[in-house]
């Protein structure tokens, strides 16, 4: 797995690569023949998301190459030996992009035959950029004949030990000889032109227009972590989750706005919980060994980290599984299905008409009151444990106002970001409690586990009055929060 950090640029069939002496030592240009099968669905899924899947024969990195959205200038690159077969995609491969294809089977749509001219930008050994300039033959496989099409065009790219501003130098020097930055995503996209994923057409600036954009945003971030979830990638689970619960929390917020979305909601309540096992398991997991390596050695007694660790890890990656087993299912594919039909033709209510401003801010103050009724009801029941547990439920209503601001800031701006900011504190601290609480009854179930294999258990109390310490401290705390967060919202709204 690669990242690709690139510019591209369209240039006419005259043009001359500039000297770039300077810059770094200059090795080549060197030349290539490649030829690249390019795969999709019949209607093209995958390069309607910005994706692209080849099988690619010639120059220094022949095989299958998985290229996945670009994110933060960069895209991901999956590669995989070259198999025999032109028929078959790897599974491994197939696998990664079902997110996409949702049962349709993958076939070659295109095949690009280049004439590749490469430069190095060398500092000593250390390889800084390549720049390439390809001669391009395109043929789209279409129903009736064959469309082919011919173009140049010039990639610099930044290899392992180049920099931004390298490559922002070296495009400088191709844009003055007269290389005009390219609009198409690939050369795939500027071939076969695929439409990009509908969206509902929405008034400007109203309710309406913020709401859906906002929902399309989250999709596509939903599905750029697929393909990492199934991987296991560092942090995937979470972001996945997070979109998730980004979406479920804008559909209840903005209930008004789109209707008619309770089914969804569910749906999505349940891919949370799918994914929530395997990330609860790795976040306990993270901390129980953080505490554990806080102690001094002497106090650690027994296979306590065994347990903690191992046993948590095989627990983990059980979850693992059950994840991908259902990121392949049907129930996950209809999902999938119905939230890009919610972009692409929502059922929009009398409240998407108005102006956002004026509609919105009025949302977000009613979340923001959500939060504060919710907690005076939690503080009216006089049962410790039962106003614990309605507690939790002010957890939840703080982490919605919190999405809600955060979805609404870039139209109504500083306002929403400060209360956001607010609604995160009163989470954080009601989920430093929860988390200390659901960290002791973990640490008392396993310790019961150890003692009936007749290990020493003494950490475990140790770890457990760690746990209880740190929740009393934030219960404490809250009061002091919760007073000063309401007197800041206030100002805000």
């Amino acid at each position: 797995m690669g990242i690709e950090i690139e510019d591209k640029f369209d240039v006419p069939a005259e043009y001359v690569i500039p000297d770039l002496s300077g810059l770094a030592d200059v090795v080549g240009p060197k030349s290539y023949q490649l030829v690249a099968l390019y795969y999709d669905t019949p209607d093209l899924r995958l390069a309607a998301r910005g994706v692209t899947l080849r099988r690619r024969r010639g120059g220094a990195d022949p095989g299958w190459h998985l290229k996945l959205p670009k994110a933060k200038g960069a895209r991901q690159e999956i590669t995989h030996p070259l198999t025999p077969s032109t028929k078959v995609v790897p599974s491994a491969l197939a696998e990664l992009v079902r997110a996409y294809t949702r049962g349709v089977e993958l076939q070659p749509v295109a095949e690009l035959d280049t004439r590749r001219t490469v430069t190095l930008l060398l500092d000593g050994e250390t390889r800084l950029a390549e720049i390439a300039d390809d001669r391009v033959k395109g043929t789209a496989f279409k129903k009736d004949e064959p469309e082919i099409v011919r173009w140049r065009e010039v990639e610099a790219e930044l290899l392992e030990g180049g920099t931004p501003a390298l490559l922002t130098k070296v495009g400088k020097r191709l844009r003055k000889a007269g290389a005009t930055p390219s609009e198409a995503a690939s050369k795939l996209a500027r071939l076969l032109k695929p439409a990009p994923p509908a969206k509902a057409s929405t008034k400007a600036g109203t309710a309406g227009e913020v709401v859906v954009n906002y929902l399309a945003s989250q999709v596509a971030a939903l599905l750029a972590q697929d393909p990492r979830v199934r991987r296991a990638e560092d942090d995937a689970v979470h972001q996945a989750r997070v979109a998730a619960r980004r979406l479920r929390s804008a559909l209840k917020a903005f209930k008004t706005v789109v209707v008619d979305t309770e089914q969804i909601q569910e749906e999505l309540r349940w891919l949370g919980a799918v994914l929530g096992e395997a990330r609860d398991l790795e976040v306990t997991r993270a901390r129980f060994a953080k505490l554990l390596a806080g102690l001094a050695p002497e106090l650690v007694t027994g296979p306590i980290q065994n347990r903690l660790g191992s046993d948590l890890l095989k627990r983990e990656e059980e979850a693992y599984g059950r994840i991908k087993e259902a990121l392949s299912g049907d129930r996950y594919y209809a999902l999938l299905n119905a939230l890009d039909d919610l972009v692409s033709s929502p059922n929009l209510g009398k409240a998407a008409a108005k102006p956002a401003q004026e509609r919105l801010s009025a949302i977000a103050a009613a979340n923001w009151e959500r939060v504060t009724r919710t907690y005076d009801n939690a503080q009216a029941i006089a049962d410790p444990e039962r106003r614990e547990i309605a507690m939790h439920d002010v957890r939840k209503a703080a982490k919605r106002a919190r999405y809600t601001a955060e979805a609404l800031q870039p139209t109504l701006g500083a306002d929403m970001a400060k209360l956001a900011k607010l609604a995160e504190d009163i989470q954080e601290v009601l989920g430093t409690h929860q988390d200390g609480v659901v960290a002791q009854e973990t640490l008392a179930k396993e310790a019961e586990t150890a003692r009936q294999a007749g290990e020493d258990t003494f950490t475990y109390g140790l770890l457990i009055g760690i746990e209880r310490s740190a929740a009393e401290r934030a219960h404490a705390d809250f009061p002091r929060v919760w007073a000063e967060t309401v007197k800041a919202v206030r100002k805000a709204l």
